[in-house]
């Protein structure tokens, strides 16, 4: 019977508000609003990180794919051997699971000149446009093989637009040169990449090298889902690896984050910062509702004396301040995710707060709302805020009846 009523008796203590000479209820409103600011601090700090490798693993992405296929031979350069990709090699890898395309890619580096300046550049000539078409500041794509698409960075820097005339020179056993037309200017807000290439169709290239139409500098391949990156590997890898082509070149897989390692480890520093934000967050808000519990228990006293003079033990009575902080702690998550998804929201909609892409590759704070990973943390912080509940409530078991009747 007892046990029946324990969250009635915790709800109506809590919800009882006219009593205006309790010492507690300042006490509680800033425990509350501890664990408020706690949860709403990783909250933001959830989303920033996540929302922050999204936003540039797809920047990177879009350079070169979740997973590529080169020559086992290359070296690490643009000056990529050949491999042959005919057309039942790229229907095996797009068939597979997770993979939702694969196209051929070459590359070619050249120097970009003008009559004013020049720029070391790379020239590759791809078939998949969307991530460029996403980024196009003017201009239209190329559509024929004597047009280019430059970044905004080398637009401004070498003083050339959409229609100016630019000549690339290709070092190699002779120089050669190609006059090209500027169809279009793109902008990723990756300052390396957007120096380096330069984007057209891969019939300059392969005419170039005296490559066949079924050679390629090597295959970009696309995940899904930036978490079945390894899988798409595996797979590929397992597709490829034991398999030359025509002319007994092996193919060989690398992920993006095998050829970007300095910026994925970059990357991985913010899960740890992430970690560490939200194990002292945790610190804070048990401190605070550990400091409201042991308030609410000196607060009840006289009802824990007549409780116990009731008939009630110990456990009963602990269990009333269990309940009691819990609903303190639901409120304070509360309003925590209310205040905290409402700044993420606004950052979402309206990017105020800004960053230097030339430090950090974009030019705002990203975020994201990763629902899941949300959930988890409400019930985690919930049910580690219970926990450390466990050793303060055992104040209860040290007040006597015969005192707190004594004392009245």
């Amino acid at each position: 019977m007892f046990t029946k009523i324990v969250p009635y008796i915790a709800s109506r203590l809590y919800f009882t508000e006219n009593d205006t000479h309790r010492v507690s209820r300042p006490a509680i409103r800033l425990s509350v609003a501890g664990v408020a600011i706690g949860i709403a601090v990783m909250i933001i700090t959830l989303c920033i990180v996540i929302g922050f490798k999204h936003t540039i693993t797809n920047k990177i992405a879009g350079f070169g794919a979740h997973v590529q296929v080169v020559n086992f031979d290359n070296n690490n350069t643009y000056e990529y051997l050949p491999i042959e990709v005919p057309d039942s090699l790229l229907d095996v890898l797009r068939a597979l699971p997770h993979v939702t395309n694969a196209e051929p890619f070459v590359t070619k580096p050249a120097i970009l000149k003008t009559a004013k300046s020049f720029q070391g550049v790379v020239l590759k000539g791809t078939e998949s446009w969307t991530y460029f078409e996403h980024n196009l500041v003017r201009g239209t794509l190329p559509q024929s093989a004597e047009q280019v698409l430059i970044s905004n960075d080398i637009s401004r820097m070498m003083q050339i637009d959409c229609d100016d005339v630019v000549y690339c020179y290709f070092v190699g056993e002779q120089l050669r040169v190609r006059k090209m037309v500027v169809s279009g200017v793109y902008a990723t807000g990756l300052a390396e990449w957007d120096l380096l290439f330069i984007i057209g169709l891969p019939k300059v290239v392969r005419q170039l090298n005296n490559w066949s139409p079924t050679q390629a500098s090597g295959i970009e391949i696309a995940a899904d889902k930036l978490s079945n990156i390894e899988l798409v590997a595996d797979e590929v890898y397992f597709a490829t690896a034991n398999r030359l082509d025509n002319e007994g070149n092996a193919y060989y897989t690398q992920t993006m984050e095998q050829l970007n390692p300095q910026i994925f480890s970059w990357l991985d520093l913010l899960d740890m910062n992430v970690v560490i934000i939200i194990l002292l967050m945790l610190a804070v808000s048990g401190f605070n509702i550990i400091s409201g519990l042991i308030i609410l228990i000196l607060d009840s006293i006289q009802m824990i004396g007549t409780l116990k003079a009731l008939g009630a033990d110990n456990r009963f009575v602990r269990r009333i301040f269990i309940w009691q902080s819990a609903w303190l702690i639901g409120r304070g998550l509360l309003w925590g995710n209310i205040v905290g998804l409402a700044l993420v929201a606004i950052q979402y909609f309206t990017h105020l707060m800004p960053l230097e892409a030339a430090t950090y590759y974009v030019n705002y704070v990203p975020v994201a709302f990763p629902w899941v990973a949300l959930i988890a943390l409400n019930i985690g912080t919930l049910l580690v805020s219970l926990l450390v509940l466990l050793a303060p409530s055992a104040i209860v078991t040290h007040i006597s009846p015969a005192k707190v009747m004594h004392f009245e």
